[in-house]
């Protein structure tokens, strides 16, 4: 018999985590899915720091489904505490990873070492990060990518088969073949599914046959609009911005959203539509993945990828000629001094920590500022706050008045949204059972009701259950 354990991502986004536990002639093998952060709400740091206790060391192997850290960012923690097992993902992922666990560990230090200033002086006990650079090298070390439709084989008696999920390089629906009550068993995880729309990525594959499903619901509860009216607001805040002498506020996800808002910038620069002369990425991070972008040129959707190449007449360096690509933090800093007609894509893409901080305490007091958020907001983050209209935040220990304006364009999401999800979910053949994960509890329970009416019964799990397959 195999079971599954909901351990994450459960009326949440965040923190994806599954555990199957598959009994065979060799006795029980454990096997982890996803192995991911919790970000945003008050108690997402109590969350990520808890031990994984013997999980740790009685694993036989896990499975990822992309880089993102609230699918990933806790490999490393896992690794310290002492996993040696195999980390199967795609190759691209592999690759990401390198990126995203390494800048996640650096900030963690920083993170420890100016709490730890204040925790000495008050003579309280120090704390340490959750991981550091040498437990990201073991974790890729341990890495074994795959390419997409190629069957792996794992403890138990699994098969693992990646298919493209359309969400960001490397992105990938897991489905697993699990021995279970004599017959084998199909479980799919959705991972995150990707919007059609987007550019660069290919849409998403159809699944057709499994008898358990988890499905993201990140946007169960609406869609997203179409990406030509998207893109005629986007150009119209720009101008806008432009004609009130103001800059404009990007705060990007490094990997995916980053590189699909200057593919846009860099049509509207060749149409004549971008008046700004300035357009910085304010992120080392977003910088390396947007030059793993480049170099993976292979991976993406070739049809987009023409678009700007007829543009550019076929040179790369003139996608953008106005993108200046700021390292260092001397540079980052002596944007603040540019008081107008800049755009600036910085992170965190939730506005919780990264560069993004410094540009909003120089300009979200100014009404000329447009800030202009392109990516998912989770609850308790600051992102949310500015979304949901709040007058004032605090930055460094400030209160700053909110005067800037502040536009959601929703149409850039990389998730599918509720017609792409039923659409991925009415593909599938005999009626599996569906689990619904990754969404807040009004998106997971208008999703369900939507999947209800299309004739598909899906269930909400809780945290902790476990269910046979």
């Amino acid at each position: 018999m195999a079971t599954l354990t909901f351990l994450g991502a459960v009326g949440e986004v965040t923190g994806s985590r599954y555990l199957l536990e598959v009994d065979g002639s060799e006795g029980t093998r454990k096997l982890l899915l996803e192995c991911g952060m919790h970000q945003g709400g008050g108690d997402a740091d109590e969350r990520n720091a808890r031990p994984f206790g013997r999980l740790a060391r009685e694993l036989s192997a896990v499975v990822i489904s992309h880089g993102h850290l609230d699918h990933a960012g806790l490999l490393p923690k896992l690794v310290r505490e002492g996993y040696r097992g195999p980390i199967h993902c795609t190759r691209d992922t592999r690759d990401l990873l390198e990126i995203m666990l390494a800048d996640a560990a650096f900030v963690m230090a920083k993170d420890v070492e100016w709490e730890n200033r204040w925790r000495h002086k008050a003579d309280k006990p120090l704390l340490e990060p959750l991981y550091d650079t040498d437990d990201v090298e073991q974790t890729l070390a341990q890495c074994e990518p795959h390419h997409y439709g190629q069957p792996v084989s794992l403890p138990g008696g699994v098969t693992l088969v990646y298919r493209d999920a359309g969400h960001i390089l490397g992105s990938a629906i897991v489905e697993l073949k699990v021995p279970s009550g004599g017959r084998d068993r199909r479980l799919v995880f959705s991972g995150d599914l990707g919007n059609p729309e987007s550019v660069l990525m290919e849409d998403p594959e159809k699944v057709f046959d499994a008898d358990l499903v988890l499905m993201e619901s990140t946007y169960g509860d609406r869609d997203h609009r179409p990406l030509d009216e998207t893109l005629e607001e986007f150009a119209r805040v720009l101008e806008e911005a432009h004609a009130a002498g103001g800059n404009v506020l990007i705060p990007a996800f490094a990997v995916g959203r980053t590189q699909e808002v200057l593919y846009h910038l860099s049509v509207l620069y060749h149409e004549g539509r971008l008046r700004q002369q300035l357009v910085f990425l304010d992120s080392p991070m977003a910088i390396r993945v947007t030059e793993l972008y480049q170099k993976k040129r292979k991976s993406l959707n070739d049809e987009d990828l023409r678009v700007l190449n007829v543009a550019a007449q076929g040179d790369p360096s003139q996608y953008l000629p106005v993108l200046r690509l700021t390292r260092s933090v001397e540079e980052s800093m002596a944007i603040n001094r540019i008081h107008g007609g800049a755009i600036i894509i910085a992170g965190a893409g939730m506005c919780n920590g990264g560069r993004i901080i410094h540009h909003l305490r120089y300009n979200l007091a100014k009404p000329s500022t447009r800030v202009v958020i392109v990516g998912f907001q989770a609850a308790g983050t600051r992102g949310r706050q500015l979304v949901d209209g709040v007058e004032r935040v605090k930055l460094f220990g400030e209160e700053v008045p909110v005067k800037a304006r502040i536009h959601t364009i929703g149409g850039f999401s990389a998730h599918a949204g509720q017609s792409e999800l039923l659409a991925w979910a009415g593909a599938f053949r005999q009626r599996p059972r569906f689990y619904l994960v990754h969404g807040e509890p009004g998106a997971q329970q208008a999703l369900r009701s939507a999947l209800a009416a299309a004739g598909i019964e899906a269930e909400i799990p809780d945290y902790g259950r476990r269910i046979e397959l």
